[in-house]
């Protein structure tokens, strides 16, 4: 890895970053386009990545001959029809990237030249893979089918994605090792109708799992089955005993010495602890099991429960949480994977030269597919257990150690530790119990709950991603939204809209009069048909389950006022400001406004409980207008590690001088708020309770 990175490192290319560079390179991975993504304020342009093999640079006078991996990434819809092994020529700039397995990120200039078309292995492979994908039909099943027998996720929605990774059913759709498995088995089994000798059975397998391996693409998951099944089939074509650990052990070995980076990725780890799991731990659990419940169905609990327990320090450091509903989901789904590995894989085949013969039966796998969708749907309306991958192997050596203490009785104190860990987990997860206002961490931008109890609330903006909204909103148990603001329009305020949407009612929804930009205005529109919308002005009032609301801004035509440096600050300045009040407590909100409508409200606001600072803490703030509303709870909604440099030092420090309680979720994560007998009480996703008293 060593020669690797350094040869990476002292590549020509290293000495044209930032300038325009002329490159010829031969693909190596195929286009992928980029999931929607906020950016600021704005929906960024999606764009196609791919790997190549630079072969040949120009800049500056200078040619230099090389054979070195960069990343492309380009705007332009053509190259999804590029394939491995064509050789392209662009102009472009090179830029230094965090990707350790290439020596720059280049984004390409204008058009980009096909120098050769692709070889008919390629194009093969891909006649496969595509007919495959125009055939699975529509919605979450006709998505799930080419990811589960090709890996193929480019039909999925984001949202479905999310449900697939809460649920623990993610590996589905990742063509794993037991993906490998079920081909393999399949194959070795079809191949006795046409071939007498077991060794050249075993033979014209292997060359048939290679060319799956060439179409489904290389993973981290398929190396490693790949590697581990070409040691089994040796073993068992030399009639020699095989044992699947030491094979394990190989394919280890092999995949990084191949290629060391993947000793860094999360998905190969996952990969080789889950097989572990299944090679060490499912034995010992299916025999324990079978002592109280039928052996079938041991051998059926057993495998996620093995592959959950080994992979859940990777899957907390990765996600934050461990999904317990996880072990159900995989047991409902494992009765219809092989059906739709084996059905959609021979479909796949003949797609090229039986359109009509694969359309029948992807129609006969489409079942089970809607079967393991409602399934993942389902499991992800569970909660989660919040944790930290610190937390776990704490625990996990803590009970280590009680067994070895109390070597008599262990089982007893591991069973009363893993009780008392689970309920140390459940008494401090976020919200906790009563909660009045909340601020969800959804990354850089907007969304607040306040609570109507009986599962209902008043939410004001959705954030920049619908995932995490709607996994904010689960955890909060919100399934009735009587009234919903969207202060404005820039999309780190409303983009989460489909996953508040998500099997949740909503009574109305209130926006403002400025409808700029049009693009998100227009994507609101469509998402919010049949649900009553109105524009609302300076003036208009409400009031729900106890809870007042005044609205202070904006008024009923568009102001023009000085604009700040970035962006929108005349959408900023058309956000929606409300007052909320209850008899427990006071509460502001007013979207992104800035200080020339902040000085405007300073005779319009008083101190206030709690606060949502504008426009994520930025440093344009009125001061005279932070110390008329002098909360006692000043919240900033940020993201981590944002390019803006949200929340301003001068802010955080402002709000401090006026006695604010500052809690910003960049640091503190999600935040909930409760007030009872005169005290506030804040519980912060990342740091536990702080109460004091109201000023």
């Amino acid at each position: 890895m060593s020669l690797r990175q350094q040869s990476l490192a002292d590549s020509a290319i290293q000495s044209f970053l930032d300038q325009p560079i002329e490159i010829t390179a031969s693909i190596t991975t195929d286009p992928i386009l980029s999931a929607p993504k906020v950016s600021g304020s704005y929906f960024a342009v999606r764009n196609y990545s791919f790997i190549a093999r630079a072969q040949f640079i120009s800049a500056s006078g200078q040619n230099f001959r090389l054979r070195i991996p960069i990343r492309i990434v380009t705007p332009n819809k053509n190259v999804s029809k590029l394939l491995p092994g064509q050789k392209i020529h662009f102009y472009g700039t090179a830029i230094k990237n965090k990707e350790a397995r290439v020596a720059a990120l280049v984004f390409v200039r204008g058009d980009i030249e096909v120098r050769t078309n692709a070889s008919r292995w390629a194009r093969s492979l891909a006649s496969i893979r595509n007919g495959l994908r125009m055939n699975s039909g529509t919605g979450d099943a006709g998505a799930l089918i080419p990811g589960m027998v090709l890996g193929d996720t480019s039909k999925q929605s984001v949202q479905f994605k999310a449900d697939m990774k809460r649920s623990g059913l993610t590996h589905l759709v990742a063509v794993s090792g037991a993906n490998f498995a079920i081909v393999s088995a399949f194959v070795l089994w079809a191949m006795q109708f046409f071939i007498r000798s077991i060794r050249w059975r075993i033979g014209a397998t292997a060359i048939f799992l290679a060319s799956f391996i060439a179409l489904v693409r290389p993973s981290p998951s398929v190396l490693r089955a790949a590697a581990m099944a070409s040691v089994l089939l040796v073993a068992r074509g030399s009639k020699r005993p095989s044992d699947s650990l030491p094979a394990l052990g190989f394919a280890i070995a092999a995949v990084v010495i191949a290629d060391p980076w993947q000793a860094r990725d999360a998905g190969f780890a996952l990969s080789v602890l889950a097989t572990a799991g299944l090679l060490l731990f499912a034995p010992r659990i299916i025999t324990w099991l079978s002592r109280y419940i039928p052996k079938l169905l041991s051998e059926a609990l057993a495998p996620p429960i093995a592959a959950t327990i080994f992979c859940s320090p990777v899957l907390i450091a990765i996600a934050g949480y461990l999904a317990p509903m996880s072990i159900i989901a995989n047991l409902l789904a494992a009765p219809a994977v092989a059906p739709i590995t084996i059905i959609g894989f021979t479909s796949a085949l003949i797609s090229p030269i039986a359109p009509f013969v694969t359309r029948i039966l992807i129609w006969v796998i489409h079942f089970p597919a809607a079967y393991i969708a409602w399934i993942a749907q389902w499991a992800a309306q569970f909660p989660v257990l919040k944790m930290s991958s610190a937390i776990l192997i704490s625990s996990l050596v803590a009970l280590w150690f009680a067994r070895t203490l109390f070597q008599a009785h262990w089982k007893k104190y591991v069973a009363v530790a893993l009780c008392f860990f689970l309920f140390f987990t459940w008494i401090t997860r976020w919200p906790g119990g009563g909660w009045d206002v909340a601020n969800c961490d959804i990354g850089q931008g907007d969304s607040s709950v306040i609570n109507l109890g009986n599962h209902r609330g008043i939410v004001i903006d959705v954030g920049p991603d619908a995932a995490l909204e709607d996994a904010c909103l689960k955890a909060l148990g919100i399934k009735e939204i009587p009234l919903l603001i969207l202060t404005h329009f820039h999309a780190d305020h409303v983009e989460g809209l489909p996953g508040l949407l998500k099997r949740r009612s909503v009574g109305q929804v209130w926006v403002s009069n400025n409808t700029d930009p049009i693009f998100e205005s227009t994507r609101v529109q469509s998402w919010l048909q049949g649900i009553n919308v109105n524009v609302v002005t300076r003036g208009m009032q409400t009031g729900l389950s106890g809870v007042a609301i005044k609205v202070l801004w904006p008024l009923t035509s568009t102001q023009q006022f000085v604009t700040n440096p970035g962006d929108g600050s005349a959408i900023n300045n058309s956000s929606i400001a409300a007052m909320i009040s209850t008899k427990d407590y006071s509460f502001f909100a007013a979207g992104d406004l800035e200080p020339p409508v902040q000085e405007i409200l300073r005779a319009d606001v008083t101190h206030v409980d709690i606060y949502k600072v504008c426009h994520h803490g930025s440093k344009y703030q009125d001061p005279e207008f932070m110390a008329n509303l002098s909360p006692a709870i000043a919240m900033i909604s940020v993201g981590t590690g944002n390019t803006y440099g949200h929340p301003a030092p001068q802010t955080v420090a402002a709000l401090t001088r006026l006695g604010a309680r500052v809690v910003r979720t960049d640091t503190d994560g999600a935040i909930a708020i409760s007030t009872k007998k005169h005290h506030l009480s804040i519980k912060l996703a990342r740091a536990g309770f702080h109460i004091f008293r109201l000023g």
